[in-house]
C-alpha cells in the first residue's frame, strides 16, 4: 500500500472561508490518522482572482489552527515547486502528449465564436458545451495555424457515448452519462493550465493518494478520471464532503456576508473551538463526544463517518462549544484573551480589568459579547424601575426602597472595601431585617448595574465599582424610586 499523501490546495483569493478550512482539516486528519504526509500547494493558475497578501493569510491560518504541513512553498520538499504558477513549464508537455494520443486537440476558436455558440445553442444541449469545430481540422490546417502563431487552447476530447463511473469514499459509485461532459480546456492560450488539468498533473507528480473536496465537484470528477486513464496513472481515493450551508438549500458565501475564519476569530471565537466545530460539520464521531482537541481528532477521525447530507452552520451550537472552551481556560489565559474586549466596553482605567474578567469567564460564550456585558461598569445606564420588581425574589418597589435605604449607611461604614466586607455588611442586614437574601441583593444589584442580567452579583459588582461609585449609584436608585412612590 502506498504511503498516504494528502494535499490542501487553496487558491489565493484573500480569505479562508469555512468550507476551505474544513477541507484542509480533513486532509490533515486523513494524513495524520494514517501516518502520512500533509502537503500545502498554492493553486494560482487563475491570476485574475489572485489577491495580494492572500498566500500569507493561508500560512497564518494554518499556523493558527495547528495544521502543520510537511511540504509546501515555505517549508520545501521533494516534490516542489509547490506554487502552480512556478510549475508553468510542467503542464504543456502533458497536454501535448494527450494531443498525440488522441485524448485532446488544439482549439483555435476566438472568444467571439465561442460566445456565438453559447447564444445559438438549442434547448436540451449542455449549456456552454463546445461544438467540437476544431476537432475536425486537418493536420495541415493545425500545422499552419501553429506556424502562423494563431492563439490556441488545448481541449480534452471526451467520449461522446456510454458512461463513466468512479468510486467515492463517501458517496459510493457515481455514474455519469458521457454526453453531459464538455470538452474542457486543459491548457489556456497564455500557456497556463486550467484548474482541473493542473490538479490532475500535480496530484500525480506529488503522489497524492487522497483528494478531499466539496460534493459540488462530484459531477466534474469523471473528467479527472478520464485524464488519469488517458495517461495510464493510478486514480487517487476521492473523498467528497457535503457542502456547508447557513440554512437548508442556502450555501455559505463570503459574498453574502457569511463569516470567514478570520471573521470568526475577530468576533471572539477561540481557534480551538472553531476547529472542533468545523470538524463536526459533515463528520460524526463513533461516540457521543463533542469536544475534541486537535490531537483527539487525529485519533478519532474516520472518513467512513463523513455524512452525505449538507451540513448546517449553526452559530448557536458554535457559541455553546466556544463557551465550553472558555470555561476550560485558566483565569490568566482567559484574562489575556478577554482584556481587549473588556477595554472596548470600558473607558474607566481605574476599574480592575482582571477582577472583571474573573466574574465574566463562567458567563461568557463569545468574547465579542463582552463589551456590551460590561459597559454598565463604565457608566450606569438608564433603566426601567420595574426591574426592581421580581416575583421570584419577592421584591417590590416599596421593599426595594427599604433595602436600599438600609444598605446605603451600612456600606458607608465599610472601611476595607472588598468582597468579604461587602458580603458581611449586606448579609448582616439580611439577618437584622429578617428578610430573604434576594430582597436585599436584587435591589442593590439593580441599583448599581441598571441591568436585568449581569456577569456577577451585587457583591462582586460593588467590589469592582469601588465604594464611592457604589454608594453614588445606590443613592440614584433611592432618589428615583422615592420620586415614583411619592407621586402615587
Amino acid at each position: 500500500m502506498k504511503n498516504v499523501r494528502t494535499r490542501f490546495a487553496p487558491s489565493p483569493t484573500g480569505y479562508m472561508h469555512i468550507g476551505n478550512l474544513r477541507t484542509a482539516l480533513y486532509e490533515y486528519l486523513i494524513a495524520k490518522k494514517n501516518n502520512g504526509k500533509f502537503i500545502l500547494r498554492i493553486e494560482d493558475t487563475d491570476q485574475e482572482r489572485y489577491v495580494e497578501g492572500s498566500v500569507d493569510v493561508i500560512y497564518k491560518t494554518l499556523k493558527q489552527v495547528g495544521l502543520k504541513h510537511d511540504e509546501g512553498p515555505d517549508v520545501g520538499g521533494d516534490y516542489g515547486p509547490y506554487v502552480q504558477s512556478e510549475r508553468k513549464s510542467t503542464y504543456k508537455p502533458y497536454a501535448e502528449k494527450l494531443v498525440e494520443t488522441g485524448h485532446a486537440y488544439y482549439c483555435f476558436c476566438t472568444k467571439e465564436r465561442l460566445a456565438e455558440i453559447r447564444h445559438s445553442q438549442e434547448p436540451g444541449v449542455v449549456v456552454g458545451k463546445y461544438d467540437r469545430h476544431c476537432l475536425y481540422l486537418s493536420k495541415e490546417e493545425i500545422a499552419k495555424n501553429l506556424a502562423d502563431g494563431v492563439p490556441y487552447v488545448i481541449r480534452q476530447k471526451m467520449p461522446d457515448t456510454g458512461t463513466t463511473s468512479f468510486d467515492d469514499a463517501v458517496y459510493g459509485t457515481i455514474t455519469v452519462d458521457n454526453t453531459t461532459l464538455d470538452d474542457q480546456v486543459l491548457l489556456k492560450s497564455d500557456g497556463m493550465p486550467t484548474y482541473n488539468f493542473a490538479n490532475v498533473i500535480d496530484d500525480h507528480l506529488m503522489e497524492i493518494t487522497h483528494v478531499v473536496r466539496g460534493s459540488e465537484y462530484l459531477s466534474s470528477t469523471p473528467k479527472y478520471n478520464l485524464l488519469y486513464q488517458a495517461f495510464g496513472w493510478d486514480i487517487p481515493t476521492y473523498v467528497h464532503v457535503p457542502v456547508v450551508q447557513k440554512a437548508p438549500g442556502v450555501k455559505l458565501s463570503k459574498r453574502s456576508g457569511d463569516a470567514s475564519f478570520e471573521d470568526l476569530v475577530e468576533m471572539g471565537y477561540l481557534v480551538e473551538a472553531i476547529v472542533n466545530y468545523i470538524a463536526l460539520l459533515g463528520w460524526s464521531p463513533a461516540t457521543n463526544q463533542e469536544i475534541f482537541s486537535l490531537k483527539e481528532l487525529e485519533e478519532a477521525f474516520d472518513i467512513h463517518h463523513i455524512n452525505k447530507a449538507p451540513a448546517i452552520f449553526d452559530f448557536e451550537k458554535l457559541s455553546w462549544m466556544n463557551g465550553e472552551y472558555i470555561r476550560a481556560l485558566t483565569s490568566e489565559r482567559f484574562y489575556e484573551l478577554a482584556k481587549p474586549f473588556i477595554e472596548k466596553g470600558i473607558r474607566n482605567s481605574d476599574l480592575d480589568t482582571f477582577k472583571i474578567s474573573k466574574i465574566i469567564q463562567s458567563r461568557t460564550e463569545v468574547l465579542g459579547n463582552i463589551p456590551e456585558s460590561v459597559d454598565f461598569l463604565d457608566a450606569l445606564p438608564d433603566y426601567d424601575l420595574e426591574m426592581y420588581v421580581h416575583k421570584k425574589m419577592k421584591t417590590t418597589l416599596e421593599n426595594s426602597l427599604m433595602s436600599l435605604n438600609e444598605a446605603l449607611p451600612a456600606l458607608r461604614e465599610v472601611t476595607a472595601w472588598n468582597e468579604e466586607t461587602i458580603h458581611n455588611a449586606l448579609f448582616g442586614l439580611v439577618e437584622k431585617l429578617q428578610i430573604k437574601n434576594g430582597q436585599m441583593l436584587w435591589p442593590v444589584r439593580t441599583a448599581i448595574s441598571g441591568k436585568q442580567v449581569t456577569p456577577g452579583g451585587a457583591i462582586e459588582i460593588a467590589d469592582i465599582l469601588g465604594k464611592d461609585e457604589t454608594l453614588s449609584r445606590i443613592e440614584i436608585g433611592i432618589t428615583r424610586i422615592d420620586a415614583v412612590l411619592s407621586e402615587e
